[in-house]
């Protein structure tokens, strides 16, 4: 016969066991971090596998806490990363190095773009009516580029690679990448150094392509991303599983790119004229930045005065967190 003190025993029990699963259980899952991981973001294809992995809830999957932060300039993005208010950033080695030499103590972990030259794209365009068809066609004539910037970084190289000399052009600063496009487009500078997908925009409204960085043998652009050192030595295995989100967010659009067109158009600012034909570009699985082009930027940016003397690769490059990912 059960007694009232045994059912009371039982029922102890049963409210013990069901505590201790409510307890176990969220732990069988991973565990996600309180402080959230601040990445500083641009609204353009670069980043579009961030944005993947936060519409399809990658992050927590992940047991990550990751904080999107929006940017509509990289000089803001830049000077939030310098004041701490956010970890993380995707940007170039160019800016990676004056960030550097500003005092920012920053390296980058990966590339998540430009592991060949096929992945991200700059093109030279020449406008609609300036007779332009060929790049010898370009000495004398004038280049709008970003001075300082990778934009003219890949300028320099493209020319270059064409055999010509940069200084056989006219280079005009046009900071301003929409800027750039209108003035190239209404022929008021002879060509212009574009990013897709607005180089893709010029093309369609008449500007021609004479240089184009994914047909190169070499890569010139890329994309990194960069951390805080404090970041990286506190957070370290957290860092590793972002990468192992943006690796699958980047897998799953090369997979099926249609499948993201609409996403694609809205987080990447896709122009009105474009959003029915312009697809999402290739994205890698990340890597580490080759020596020998990290040391081919260093060394531009001290022909330009940019820097008194190059920064070598342990200085710019963090290799753990990637190291990590793979083991």
């Amino acid at each position: 016969m059960t007694t009232p003190w045994r059912r009371e025993r039982t029922l102890l029990a049963v409210l013990v066991l069901c505590l201790l699963l409510v307890l176990w259980l969220p732990a069988c899952g991973p565990k996600t971090e309180a402080t959230p991981l601040r990445l500083g973001l641009l609204p353009i294809e670069d980043n579009f596998p961030f944005f993947v992995a936060a519409e399809e809830n990658l992050f927590a999957r992940y047991g990550l806490n990751v904080e999107l932060v929006p940017f509509n300039s990289a000089r803001d993005r830049d000077m939030a990363l310098a004041a701490g208010r956010i970890d993380g950033e995707t940007a170039d080695p160019i800016a990676v190095a004056l960030l550097r030499k500003a005092g920012t103590a920053v390296k980058i972990v990966a590339l998540t773009m430009g592991t060949v030259p096929e992945e991200g794209r700059f093109a030279l365009l020449a406008a609609p009516t300036s007779g332009i068809k060929a790049p010898q066609d370009l000495i004398g004539k004038s280049v709008a580029v970003s001075e300082n910037t990778i934009i003219e970084y890949v300028a320099d190289q493209l020319l270059l690679a064409a055999g010509l000399d940069p200084k056989q052009v006219k280079k005009v600063p046009v900071p301003d990448m929409p800027q750039r496009l209108q003035l190239l487009v209404h022929g008021q500078v002879d060509a212009a150094v574009l990013p897709d997908p607005l180089a893709s925009l010029a093309a369609k409204q008449g500007a021609m392509v004479i240089l184009d960085d994914t047909r190169q043998k070499e890569n010139f652009s890329q994309v990194v991303l960069v951390f805080r050192e404090e970041t990286i030595e506190h957070r370290l295995a957290e860092l590793t599983r972002l990468l192992a989100v943006y690796k699958e967010a980047a897998g799953a659009v090369a997979a099926k790119p249609e499948a993201y067109r609409a996403l694609f158009v809205e987080y990447a600012k896709i122009p009105e004229a474009l959003k029915e034909t312009y697809l999402a570009p290739r994205y890698a699985a990340p890597a580490l930045p080759r020596p020998a082009e990290l040391e081919r930027a260093m060394q531009w940016m001290v022909t330009k005065g940019l820097l008194p003397t190059p920064y070598s690769y342990g200085e710019l490059v963090e290799e753990r967190v990637l190291r990590d990912l793979k083991q």
